[in-house]
C-alpha cells in the first residue's frame, strides 16, 4: 500500500461524473466496457438524461441506441430505466446512500455500489473488486478467491476500513497501467519484490 500510495497518488475514479446519479448510471455500463468509451457515450447520454424521471420516462430503443457501443446494451438500457423507475418510485429521484438500499437496485450488484458509495459519498462500504483487482489480489497472494464477494470479504480486513476506496483506485490503475493480464510489465512493476508471483517466475526467494 505504501508503494502504490506513491506511485498513484492522484488515483481517483477514471469514469467521469457529475453527481452520484450519473456515476449509479456511468457505472452500470461499465459492465464488460472500459472507461473510456463509457465516457464517451456518457458524454451525449448525460445531456440527453439528466435526471433519474427522465431515465425512467425514457423510451427504451432510444435509450438502446445511446448506449449500444458499451455492449450487452439491451440488457443495461433496460437496468439503467428500470433502476431510475425505482428511484422515483422509492427514493424521490435520489440516489440512496446505503449498501442494502442500493443493491436492491435492478442492475446493481455490491461492485456497483461499492463505487458509487465510495466515490460519489465519501463512503466507506467496501471495497470494489473488479477484473484488475481480481488479478492483482490473487497475483499479489492476498487471496486465493475467484468470486468477487469472497475477494472482497478477504481483502477488507488487510486494509484500513478509511482507504477501501483508495484501496481499490490503486490496484485498478496498477493493473491498467502496468500489470495488465495477457502482458504484465514485471522488468519495471514497482511492486516486483513484493510480488510472490514474479518470485516465483524468476527463482529469487
Amino acid at each position: 500500500m505504501a508503494v502504490l500510495r506513491t506511485v498513484y497518488y492522484n488515483a481517483h475514479c477514471e469514469l467521469q461524473f457529475n453527481n452520484p446519479l450519473e456515476l449509479l448510471v456511468a457505472t452500470i455500463l461499465s459492465a464488460q466496457c472500459t472507461d473510456k468509451r463509457v465516457n464517451m457515450v456518457t458524454k451525449v447520454l448525460f445531456k440527453r438524461y439528466q435526471t433519474a424521471r427522465d431515465y425512467a420516462r425514457a423510451n427504451i430503443e432510444e435509450l438502446e441506441e445511446l448506449v449500444k457501443t458499451t455492449g450487452f446494451f439491451r440488457n443495461k438500457a433496460r437496468n439503467i430505466k428500470a433502476c431510475c423507475e425505482q428511484l422515483v418510485e422509492k427514493h424521490g429521484g435520489e440516489v440512496p446512500r446505503t449498501m442494502a438500499e442500493l443493491h436492491a437496485l435492478p442492475g446493481v450488484g455490491r461492485k456497483t455500489a461499492n463505487v458509487v458509495l465510495g466515490n460519489a459519498f465519501g463512503i466507506q462500504s467496501g471495497i470494489v473488486v473488479d477484473t484488475h483487482v481480481t488479478r492483482l489480489a490473487n497475483r499479489l497472494g492476498l487471496t486465493r478467491e475467484k468470486d468477487a464477494v469472497k475477494i472482497e470479504m478477504a481483502l477488507t480486513p488487510l486494509v484500513p476500513q478509511a482507504e477501501w476506496t483508495l484501496f481499490s483506485h490503486w490496484l485498478i490503475w496498477h493493473g491498467r497501467r502496468r500489470c495488465g493480464a495477457r502482458k504484465p510489465d514485471c522488468g519495471l512493476c514497482e511492486l516486483a519484490s513484493l510480488c510472490p508471483r514474479l518470485g516465483v517466475r524468476t527463482g529469487k526467494p
